[in-house]
Formats: C-alpha cells, sequence, structure tokens
C-alpha cells in the first residue's frame, strides 16, 4: 500500500480528530476516493437537497408550479436556522422562494412548508428510486418531538451530486436551476475553509472567479457536514465529508470537525489541481 497515497493522506491528516470521519469524493476520470463512504450518518440538514430534488421532480411532472405560492402558518413555526421563523403567519412566497431559502440559509420553516407540500413518503420514494438506498427523512422538523432528521451515507451524497453535475435530475434545465441555487448557499462550512480564498473571490479581487462551489452543509449534536461540486478550470469534482462521534458538541467555526474537514478538503483540492483535473 502506498503510504502516501491520497487516502493515506486523509488518514493521516485526521488521526487526532476525536471523531470519525466519513468521505466520498469523485474525479468524473474514474477515480473514486472513499473513507467510511457506506456508513449511516444523521443527515442534518443535508436531508434537504433530497427535498429540494422531489420539490423538482413535481415541478418536472407538472403536480406542482415554482410559481405556486405556499403560505406559512403557525404549523410550520420550528427555531433554527433560517428567517421565516421572524416573518408574520400568513406570509406567502413561491414555491422556487421557499426552496431558495431552505438550500441557501437552511430555513427549517421553508423546509417544513415543503415537506408538507410534497410528502415523505414521497421524498423517501424518490431517493430509493434514484438510487440512494440508504438515505432516509424520517420526520419534518420539530426538535420538541424528534431527535433524528434524516439519514444517509456520505456516498449516497455523492451520488446525488454527482447526478446533479452530470445534468441527470429530471432535465439539463431542471438540473442547472438547482446547481446555480446551491451555489447560492452560504455555509460552506468545511468545503471552503482552507481553499486559496482569492479564487473565490472575484468582487473583492477585481480577478477572474476561478473556484466556485455547489453545495449544501448540515450540523445538528450528533454530526457535522458538508459536500457539493468544486467547480474549477479543469472541470468539476464531488467532495462529501461527514463527521461524526466527536468530543465537542457546541457550535463555533472552529470546531474540530470543521478544522480537520477542511484540511482533507484542502488536499483533495491540491491533489486535482496539481494533476489538472483528475485525483490519479
Amino acid at each position: 500500500m502506498d503510504k502516501l497515497s491520497l487516502e493515506a493522506r486523509i488518514n493521516a491528516e485526521v488521526f487526532n480528530f476525536s471523531g470519525k470521519l466519513g468521505f466520498y469524493a469523485s474525479d468524473f476520470k474514474g477515480n473514486i476516493i472513499e473513507v467510511n463512504s457506506q456508513e449511516k450518518f444523521e443527515s442534518a440538514s443535508c436531508i434537504k437537497v433530497f427535498v429540494l430534488t422531489e420539490l423538482y421532480r413535481q415541478i418536472h411532472e407538472g403536480k406542482v408550479s415554482r410559481n405556486d405560492l405556499l403560505e406559512y402558518t403557525e404549523e410550520h413555526f420550528v427555531v433554527g436556522s433560517g428567517v421565516l421563523r421572524d416573518l408574520s403567519y400568513g406570509t406567502k412566497l413561491d414555491a422556487k422562494s421557499i426552496a431558495t431559502l431552505m438550500i441557501i440559509v437552511s430555513d427549517n420553516v421553508a423546509t417544513n412548508i415543503l415537506i408538507d407540500l410534497l410528502g415523505i413518503d414521497n421524498i423517501n420514494n424518490t431517493c430509493q428510486n434514484l438510487g440512494f438506498k440508504d438515505t432516509v427523512l424520517h420526520n419534518r422538523i420539530d426538535f420538541n418531538k424528534y431527535d433524528k432528521l434524516g439519514t444517509t451515507t456520505p456516498k449516497d451524497y455523492g451520488l446525488f451530486f454527482e447526478k446533479l453535475y452530470k445534468r441527470e435530475l429530471w432535465s439539463e434545465e431542471i438540473s442547472q436551476e438547482m446547481i446555480d441555487i446551491f451555489k447560492r448557499q452560504h455555509y460552506n462550512t468545511i468545503l471552503t475553509r482552507e481553499l486559496p480564498q482569492y479564487y473565490l473571490d472575484s468582487e473583492n479581487t477585481g480577478d477572474e472567479e476561478l473556484i466556485s462551489i455547489a453545495s449544501k452543509s448540515g450540523s445538528m449534536d450528533a454530526c457535522r457536514n458538508d459536500g457539493g461540486i468544486v467547480f474549477t478550470p479543469y472541470g468539476g469534482y464531488v467532495i462529501c465529508i461527514f463527521t461524526k462521534e466527536f468530543n465537542d458538541s457546541l457550535y463555533y467555526q472552529d470546531h474540530e470537525s470543521y478544522r480537520f474537514g477542511a484540511k482533507v478538503s484542502r488536499l483533495v483540492f491540491d491533489q486535482y489541481i496539481g494533476l489538472k483535473g483528475r485525483f490519479r
């Protein structure tokens, strides 16, 4: 075994991490890197990508329109991330705007609105039909009633973003629309932390933005997760980093999951760029 392979360096990088890391990455050149990739993790807000997928399935089949007005009512209220919880009951937004809030600011109220609209069974059936066999939405978001939100694996999450990258989710137009939403996601807690910020920020540098990310992260007491597509001049790659069983349950930007996960993300990035678009 090559002790300096990418897999070996990933394991070495997280040697001092108190928890367990699950990892999946694909360069679309036949090279896949996996560490505990089929182990089940609490999804936290990562389950929201599968809610979005079901919404666009129903849009594709004409059952729902992007322009349908959805109303925020008291039954949808839940604490946690997002902005709708601070608005008045009776507020109405179109389905695409609700979905956008669910992804880019991980809005929990928006998620409940869409789960009630789409149906938990439909969301789970679509996951199974797409081949995400270990992905399940257990219930709508209600922290007073439920400890778990969803279950998935790094591999299932990676396969979702592979399908998205290949524009295989319902149609090329719909896949691109979903990618555009994921690119506006605000919480790249792991994937971008250690990447060269210059290449991610054309607004402040005035230079070309060479790197972009389409992703969705998720955090609960049991996990800290992040995954998505990294777009570069050499093409794109999928990377998913999930963590659990760590010692520190607090929420802050220097959490060990974010620090160790970000180091892994940078290892993969450097390998991909150094080999001009591949892992090997």
